[in-house]
């Protein structure tokens, strides 16, 4: 079973930077599509960025594209957001996820605990 760690979080200001990593033990993460989800207060969690299994395949929602970045590393067993760019409204709880197939819209399967991600204005 795989377990999930995200760190990365933390206070930035709007237009700043921040990358999240999710570590993962097991050894099965490398066949697992993962994807970053956010939960801000008061509204739904919401995929942000998935990837598959190879990194060769990436989607995003709306809201964020063209500003993250999702990217993962097997040998590292890690996968990473790089948020650039950011606004107030991307302030949220982010967590990742293993999901139950090869690609977006799977559904999530494995979660991590969560990073607290807060952009002031």
């Amino acid at each position: 079973q795989v377990q999930l760690v995200e760190s990365g979080g933390g206070l930035v200001q709007a237009g700043g930077s921040l990358r999240l990593s999710c570590a993962a033990s097991g050894r099965t993460f490398s066949s697992y599509a993962m994807a970053w989800f956010r939960q801000a207060v008061g509204k739904e969690r919401e995929r942000v960025a998935s990837i598959n299994w190879t990194g060769g395949i990436t989607s995003y929602a709306d809201s964020v594209k063209g500003r993250f970045t999702i990217s993962r590393d097997n040998a590292k067993n890690t996968v990473y957001l790089q948020m650039n760019s950011l606004k107030p409204e991307d302030t949220a709880v982010y967590y990742c996820a293993a999901l139950s197939g090869p690609y977006w819209p799977s559904g999530p399967e494995i979660w991590g605990q969560g990073t607290q991600v807060t952009v002031s204005s």
